[in-house]
Order: C-alpha cells, then structure tokens, then sequence
C-alpha cells in the first residue's frame, strides 16, 4: 500500500541540506532508492565494530531457525557502498519478503535524509584503537578485485583508495595519519585517512541517540563478546521480537566466532569474494588488545587527546568499555 510504501519518505529540503558522502567507498545517494518498510532494521557502524556479526544476531532473530532465503551478505546489504549500483540493489531489496535488515556505515548526517521515523537502528561500536587494528587486517588483506571494485568501478568520487602497501607497513605512522587527517572528499573530516572518519561517525550516531533513545540501541563489540546471550535478547526486546526459548541456545551458538567462521563465506559482505583468503580473512580474531605493543606512547596520548576533543565523557566511556551512563 502506499502508506507502507511512500515514494519518498524524506523531504527534499533535508536531503538537499545533509552532506552528500561519496569517495573510493561510497555513494551514500543509493538509499533513495530504497521504499521503506516501517519495520525495517538499520545497522550502523564506521567500521570493523561488529557490523557482520550485528547483522548475523539479527539474522538468527528473524528467523529462528527457519530457513534463510540468503547469505548475510545478500539479505543485509551495506546500501552506502558504491558497488552494486542502485539499479541493481533497489529491486533485490524491494523483493525481499522477510523483516529487512540494512546496512550503513555513514554519518549520522549523511543518513537522516533517509531515516524512516518507525525504523529502527542499532549502533554497534568498539574502542577506536582496536578498530584501527582490525581495519589495518582488512586493509591488508584485500585482494585485488577489492581494489578493482573500489578503485574502477564508474561513478569513482575523489582520489582511488592507495594500495596497503604504501600506507600499512608501518602502523604508529599510518595511525597517525588516520588520526589526524581526514579524505580529501568528505569534506570536514578530520581524521580517518584513507578510509572515513570513526568520531564523526560515533559522534553523530550518539547525539542523535540522545535526542531519541527509543529509536536507537547501541551495542558494544565488548559486551557482546562477555555475555552474548544476554545482548542478543536485549536487542530482541528492543527489535520487538519474541524470542522461543527453547531455540534460545541454537540461535547465540550461531553467533559465535567459531560457528561464524565455519561459514565465513556466507556471512562476509559480497560472500568473501574481496579478500585474499575469502571470508575467513574477513571473520578474522574478534579479539582486542593487539594494538598493546604495537601503537607507540604517542600514538596512544594522541588517541586520548583526541577522544577527549572530540566525545562527551559518557560517549567517551560508552566507546571504550561499553558502559551507559545509569
């Protein structure tokens, strides 16, 4: 009907006011192709937070057990990546029959155009460092259609993403870059080199999850990884979803590092197919700390410095421990 399904469910005056985010990665105008349904799930995240593992909670969720109709990658895809194009992503999304759940790692900002007011987002984050870590492991484990796909695709808005190679082997100078300057195209950015910002992007997810908390959950990398079950039935509650108790068990064991790995290629974005080793390179440790020993004291008091600049106090702790203010 057309009252599920408005043309446009944004108003052209905000669409025209919000940033336009486009660069090696993006094309964030593709969610205009998207009708919304007032039950649909955003996943957010800057990046290497635990977008996939979100989407594979939520999968289970739905489901429950039932058969999925389709990869991870497939029924959840991230709309803001420039490739496929929106003809291509528009229709497979509309034909979807199942609760949607879609991916975006933009800016607060950049989304609000499209933000449906029933959807509803969950935000997954991760202490800054260990994202940096996990993106340094994606970024060098990138195969050369990775490259190809970002790089030559048509459309390509800004500079080509530079190889791992003249950025990556020395992570305390790459991490301060990545600290301290932004990509050329998106534009006001200050840190995030090459990729896109992660406080701009945690930044403006918060804010917007303080002025409407019953619209937004945030989760934690941490908290999912200490009590898994305990998280998953909080964003059940919060999805509205009843979950069966019984299958309770079976559908967190499906959560699971080890199980995610068995099916790695099913659960990476675009099923594996940019990375050196497939999904198993894309589902690599899940585990933190690894920057300890490697990012030198100064990376780290710029780090905290920049936290501090950047982040209300309750931000700050939500993104290092996953802590909510009471």
């Amino acid at each position: 009907s057309s009252a599920s399904h408005p043309e446009r469910f944004f108003s052209r005056r905000n669409a025209m006011a919000a940033p336009v985010y486009e660069s090696h990665h993006f094309n964030s105008k593709k969610w205009e192709v998207v009708k919304p349904r007032p039950d649909d799930i955003i996943i957010a995240t800057a990046y290497k937070s635990g977008t996939t593992w979100m989407q594979q909670i939520i999968s289970e969720l739905v489901f429950q057990g039932k058969p999925k109709p389709a990869s991870i990658g497939d029924m959840s895809p991230w709309l803001d990546l420039r490739v496929p194009p929106a003809e291509v992503i528009g229709p497979a999304i509309e034909a979807q029959e199942h609760r949607r759940f879609l991916k975006t790692h933009l800016p607060f900002d950049a989304f609000e155009p499209y933000l449906n007011p029933t959807v509803k987002c969950i935000y997954v984050g991760r202490d800054g460092r260990d994202a940096f870590m996990s993106l340094a492991n994606h970024y060098e484990k990138g195969a050369h259609m990775w490259y190809v796909a970002l790089n030559s695709s048509p459309g390509l808005v800004g500079p080509p993403l530079p190889p791992f190679e003249e950025v990556g082997t020395d992570l305390p100078a790459w991490f301060d870059q990545w600290l301290n300057q932004g990509w050329e195209p998106l534009v006001g950015e200050t840190d995030g080199w090459p990729f896109w910002s992660l406080f701009k992007n945690m930044k403006t997810w918060w804010e917007f999850g303080q002025a409407h908390p019953n619209q937004i959950l945030f989760v934690h990398y941490n908290k999912l990884l200490e009590d898994l079950s305990g998280e998953m039935q909080r964003i059940a509650q919060f999805l509205d979803i009843p979950v069966d108790q019984q299958l309770l068990p079976d559908l967190v064991k499906a959560c699971t590092f080890d199980e995610m790995k068995k099916t790695a290629d099913a659960v990476a974005p675009l099923n594996g197919t940019l990375w050196k080793d497939g999904g198993n390179d894309f589902i690599f440790k899940g585990t933190n700390g690894r920057w300890k020993g490697v990012l030198t004291d100064a990376n780290l008091a710029a780090y905290d410095e920049k936290v501090r600049l950047e982040f209300s106090p309750a931000c700050a702790t939500w993104l290092e421990t996953g802590q909510l203010p009471a």
